[in-house]
């Protein structure tokens, strides 16, 4: 993780290095809602990144200024803006990676369910378009909420006959980002230090970070305390929320971690060995169709998704918490894609 923060920081010069080899393999990625409040700053960040050579960037509206002002960014990143419907297949042609941010942000006292009626009409559409038009993309979903988003873009891709479970990513690490952020502030140590696991989804209480396998343990932290962060990190979300008073949620924080998790699947896809990432997936190490867990990406996605490990009492009881939850938001998306 701490090589990719690096990349961040640092990515205009290493790019133009990067790019001098002629080796250097040549990635397409799209982001679908690329004019909005995590769309803009993704967009950045992925300019920023060596592994992309054409940064595609679609939105209905917006877009082609968007596209302008990110593309006078001084990396060799190409960089093309396409707005409206009828421009979504050019968009997508060729893309080896897809990003979606694309939907309506959540507000104060609105849960990500009551996001739903919205972005689940939206990822439907968007996920028939990448059936069409990319079928062997690679898809990181960011639209909320992503426990229904997830499982709706699986079955409309079933229905096209283009499901892969290896290529469709529910996209958690922002959870990942905040269990480090707070766990190295109350453990006084650097977040570049630490790697926190969260598994579940990608939602309240569904989101459970494994603050016991945690790296580079410097510190001990009570049961209080632990349960203290477990709590901060579901409400992380909602803390961002309120702080804006109404005027819009985690968007930095969100393209931040989605710059992360795409940049370990371009690394992946490069056939960068044992890259691994927390996502939110087709899995069996539940009874739940989909579970976020530790996964090991490669040339086809997913190559691995890793278990659980040892967890504590708390981290027990917070899994059979969010079953039922988890279980039903997974349930809602199927039934949305099927019945719609």
């Amino acid at each position: 993780m701490s090589a990719t923060v690096s990349m961040l920081r640092s990515a205009p010069r290493t790019a133009v290095r990067s790019y001098s080899s002629s080796s250097q393999l040549q990635r397409k990625v799209t982001i679908l809602g690329a004019a909005g409040g995590i769309g803009q700053p993704l967009s950045l960040l992925m300019k920023l990144n060596p592994l992309v050579s054409s940064l595609s960037l679609y939105d209905i509206a917006g877009t082609p200024g968007v596209a302008a002002d990110v593309s006078h960014v001084n990396t060799l990143v190409q960089v093309s803006g396409f707005a409206g419907e009828e421009q979504l297949g050019k968009a997508l042609e060729g893309s080896d990676l897809v990003i979606i941010p694309a939907g309506v942000p959540r507000k104060p006292g609105m849960t990500r369910d009551d996001l739903f009626n919205i972005n689940a009409g939206i990822v439907k559409s968007l996920s028939a378009a990448i059936a069409k038009f990319c079928p062997n993309a690679l898809v990181n979903m960011i639209s909320n909420p992503v426990n229904s988003t997830v499982p709706i873009a699986a079955e409309v891709l079933k229905k096209a006959g283009m499901f892969n479970e290896k290529k469709l990513f529910g996209v958690t690490t922002l959870d990942v980002v905040r269990a480090k952020t707070f766990y190295a502030g109350k453990a006084n140590v650097e977040a570049s230090e630490v790697d926190v696991p969260v598994v579940g989804g990608h939602a309240g209480i569904t989101i459970l970070p494994l603050f016991s396998q945690v790296t580079q343990k410097l510190k001990t932290l009570s049961d209080e305390e632990i349960k203290a962060l477990t709590k901060r990190t579901q409400d992380g979300g909602t803390e961002v929320v309120e702080a804006k008073a109404g005027k819009g949620s985690a968007t930095l924080s969100m393209a931040y971690a989605g710059a992360i998790f795409a940049d370990a699947c371009l690394k992946g896809l490069n056939g960068v060995p044992d890259v691994v990432e927390c996502s939110f997936v087709q899995s069996s190490v539940t009874e739940l169709p989909f579970f976020a867990s530790k996964v090991r990406l490669g040339k086809n996605g997913v190559e691995e998704v890793l278990g659980l490990g040892p967890l504590s009492d708390h981290e027990k009881q917070g899994l059979q918490s969010l079953i039922p939850e988890l279980k039903a938001s997974i349930e809602k998306g199927i039934k949305f894609a099927k019945e719609s």
